[in-house]
């Protein structure tokens, strides 16, 4: 089969870029041709003049990414497109050019941007879903993407434009979501439950269980206001126990912040380790005891929970969206109510206090990764979906 991947990369690579480069080398793995379509929004920083005073009417409709589309499809005929992300340079004119060129197309709903232009439902520190409650000139008015009302409203105007113009709900055959809550989530917004099948991410190459570990807790993460790691300082703040170590691995906006926090309550027992490469992070996540999901979005499908289960450490996560659905309560990891530094803390020392119980839970999240989320069972379940856009689009 020849598959055509479309994807615009991200300023700050983050897990979209991973699923996108680890399902062209299953792909490729497999012996499928696979053509490529990448653009990067790095690209922006080399705009001006005119070009630059165009991104804003490129972001709806990018006429020519839709002809350099178009020309790719005849010059290599691809079986199906399978497109991850097209914000903000490669716009969605592209699945007018696949809809023209007879081109079925699947799209990875990686985020929640078909329907909240901050990708989020995340605003002021909650879950917010006024966009879709209401509709999108709510997200103008609190300034939502990069607190800017200019460029929310650009982001606002796509959406609105492109679901006018039924773009992704005409235009593509198949869309995966990465977990039945993300599913229900986007069937909520308006897009056809009946084209949407859920695959989950998966990890390759599968790191190994681990043959020991236990030293310390471990955050792995952006350090950034919905992934909540001043709950997590807040419940270090509240252990009755001895302190127990915490690596908190990562870089963002908030690192700062996060770090002056913890000196300020004094705990010594956290450590900030900065940006890590992968194989890094994999390392300390195989020496920890558990590790730490403090999120309070609406996550998708977080590698770094994967990663864990591949790896046989078990997660405590907030217990709302997708980590309810990935981590089982009791079996492959504990819940504890989002925003709640209390009951954090109550369940960080009773998983520091129960070292086999945490073994038995991340032998079981192991047998979870086995089941569900290595590249050879993640396979079959891509090719499924390739199959029915194919048909659907015949």
């Amino acid at each position: 089969m020849k598959v055509l991947l479309v994807h615009n990369g991200y300023q700050r690579p983050g897990g979209e870029d991973v699923v996108f480069e680890q399902e062209r080398s299953l792909l490729e793995r497999a012996g499928h041709q696979v053509v490529l379509y990448h653009r990067s929004n790095w690209e922006v920083e080399r705009y001006s003049g005119a070009k630059r005073l165009a991104l804003a009417r490129n972001t709806i409709w990018n006429s020519a990414s839709r002809r350099e589309i178009a020309k790719l499809i005849a010059r290599e005929k691809p079986d199906v497109a399978h497109v991850h992300n097209t914000f903000v340079v490669v716009s969605p004119s592209i699945f007018s050019a696949c809809q023209a060129g007879g081109v079925p197309v699947v799209l990875t709903l990686h985020n929640y941007r078909l329907l909240c232009p901050a990708a989020t439902f995340f605003r002021d520190g909650k879950i917010c879903q006024e966009c879709v409650e209401h509709d999108l000139s709510r997200s103008i008015r609190h300034a939502c993407y990069h607190n800017s009302r200019a460029t929310t409203a650009v982001v606002a105007l796509m959406l609105t434009l492109n679901h006018w113009r039924r773009t992704w709900t005409d235009g593509v055959n198949r869309f995966v979501a990465l977990t039945d809550f993300a599913r229900k989530k986007f069937i909520e917004g308006g897009l056809p439950a009946e084209k949407i099948l859920v695959k989950p991410n998966f990890v390759h190459p599968d790191p190994g269980a681990r043959t020991e570990g236990g030293e310390y807790a471990v955050f792995v993460g952006r350090l950034s206001p919905e992934k909540r790691v001043s709950t997590l300082l807040a419940a270090w703040g509240r252990l009755n126990s001895s302190q127990i170590p915490l690596l908190v691995i990562g870089t963002g906006p908030q690192q700062d912040e996060l770090q002056a926090e913890a000196a300020r309550l004094n705990l010594w027992a956290i450590r900030f380790e900065g940006q890590a490469t992968r194989e890094r992070a994999i390392a300390a996540i195989k020496r920890a005891r558990f590790l730490v999901f403090s999120s309070e979005w609406y996550e998708n499908f977080p590698v770094t929970i994967g990663e864990a289960f591949a790896c046989s450490t078990p997660v405590i996560c907030s217990k709302m969206g997708a980590m309810e659905e990935i981590v089982e309560d009791g079996r492959t990891g504990l819940h504890f109510m989002p925003g709640n530094a209390e009951d954090l803390a109550y369940k960080a020392e009773w998983a520091w206090s129960h070292p086999e119980a945490m073994r038995e839970m991340g032998a079981e999240a192991r047998r979870e990764y086995e089941t569900k989320y290595t590249a050879e069972k993640n396979y079959p379940l891509l090719m499924k979906i390739y199959e029915e856009a194919r048909t659907a689009g015949a």
